[in-house]
């Protein structure tokens, strides 16, 4: 069976290394099976475990909302503001 580091793992789902840490880390996505070498412990993926993480990745709430981002979930709720925002003077 061949294993995949985080590395590879990141490049097959289209992330960056970084991201898919951070997301292992949070415990949005599952740990993938940690080898010992040494002293360094190192994730070994399978094919299994990167189609897992695929489908679940559509699941995951991806960064900090921006004020659109939460003008437009509220207009799908129907909670979108009666009145407008005051536009701002140019000075």
């Amino acid at each position: 069976m061949k294993t995949f580091s985080t590395r590879e793992a990141a490049k097959k789902l289209g992330l960056h290394p970084t991201t898919l840490a951070d997301y292992i880390a949070a415990g949005k996505v599952p740990t993938p099976t940690v080898l010992q070498v040494g002293t360094a412990s190192l994730h070994a993926w399978t094919e299994e475990e990167i189609e897992h993480v695929r489908k679940l990745l559509p699941k995951i709430a991806n960064g900090r909302k921006t004020r659109y981002k939460k003008l437009r979930e509220e207009k799908q709720k129907g909670e979108a503001r009666s009145t407008p925002r005051p536009k701002k003077k140019k000075t």
